[in-house]
Formats: C-alpha cells, sequence, structure tokens
C-alpha cells in the first residue's frame, strides 16, 4: 500500500512482526531480505485505511511469510488488560515506535513478537521477498550495520532474551484473531 500522508512531517501507521522460530537447537529470529533497503529486518506493512493494527499483522503474516495465524503464538507480558466489556482489547506490542521512514516522512510502528515451533505451512505472495534468513543472537549481533537497522536488529535481540522469561506467556494468534 502507498503511503496515505504525504506531505512533510506527517506520519503513516505500521505493523511490524518479529518471528522466533524455536524448532531448531537454539530459537532464531526471522527475517527477510527487503526488497528495496536491501537489509535484513522483520516482516510487516502499511495499516490499511480499512484495518486495525491485528488485522495489518493478520493479512501481512500471510503476504510475506506464508504463515497461518493459527500457526503461530503471540508473546504478552502475564500482567495485562485482558477485558474491557463491549471494547475490543489488542495484544500489547514489543515495542511502539516512530521513526523516519523517508526525508521528512515518518512511520508510527507496533512491533509485536510472534514465536513458530516449525515452517510455514503456505507461500508467501509472489510478489514479495523470498529471502529469509533465521539469525541466533550471535548471528545477529555480528551482522554489519549496514545490513540491517539498529532498531531491528536491538527489538529482535530483546525479543530473543526475554521470550521465555516467565513474566511473559504465549497466547495463539487465532484467539486473538476471533476477537476481531
Amino acid at each position: 500500500m502507498p503511503h496515505i500522508h504525504i506531505k512533510p512531517g506527517q506520519h503513516d501507521h505500521t505493523v511490524s512482526m518479529f518471528i522466533v522460530r524455536i524448532d531448531g537447537n537454539e530459537p532464531k529470529i526471522m527475517f527477510h531480505l527487503h526488497k528495496k533497503y536491501k537489509v535484513y529486518m522483520q516482516f510487516g506493512g502499511h495499516i490499511e485505511l480499512d484495518e486495525n493494527p491485528w488485522q495489518t499483522l493478520i493479512r501481512e503474516i500471510k503476504e510475506e511469510t506464508g504463515y497461518d495465524i493459527n500457526q503461530l503464538k503471540v508473546l504478552q507480558p502475564r500482567t495485562r488488560v485482558k477485558d474491557l466489556g463491549k471494547v475490543i482489547v489488542h495484544p500489547l506490542p514489543i515495542a511502539y515506535t516512530t521513526h523516519n521512514a523517508a526525508p521528512g516522512h515518518y512511520h508510527i510502528d507496533v512491533a509485536y513478537a510472534l514465536i513458530a515451533d516449525h515452517e510455514p505451512y503456505g507461500k508467501h505472495a509472489k510478489a514479495e521477498s523470498n529471502d529469509f534468513k533465521l539469525f541466533t543472537s550471535k548471528e545477529l549481533g555480528a551482522l554489519p550495520p549496514k545490513k540491517t537497522y539498529e532498531n531491528a536488529r536491538k527489538n529482535a535481540l530483546f525479543i530473543l532474551k526475554n521470550f521465555s522469561n516467565p513474566h511473559w506467556e504465549l497466547i495463539p494468534a487465532s484467539e486473538i484473531a476471533s476477537s476481531f
């Protein structure tokens, strides 16, 4: 989707997904080589006008990775607001940030941590990057700065370090999806 806000200083809302694969000897973060920027980074995209952040996550995860939402779990703090009556409670992001996406244009990003214990069942969309790589913490730390964005690296390292912390729990993403 093209940028909605195109005037200097305006912000578009985006969603990012950091996928941790736990089906190997050690946890690894799944990145893709972005076709335009030529750096390894998390998956994600723009929130379209008729979507909320969680609907964007569901659409983008399928398009960019081939994962079905039923294959993933969402990392959430154990202590959080879970029910507000008739109001939909969105899952809490790992990070909620603003970054410069282009000269004078910004993205407000909602970043989620997802856990997968196997490869995606489906295929990503043909227009999307097909250069996926799994990184351990050590490999991610050794990745040259020109090969990834520092905020992507820091988010990924935080998730890899903390996803098994007892203060977090894994919620089936399909349970969250059924709320929307």
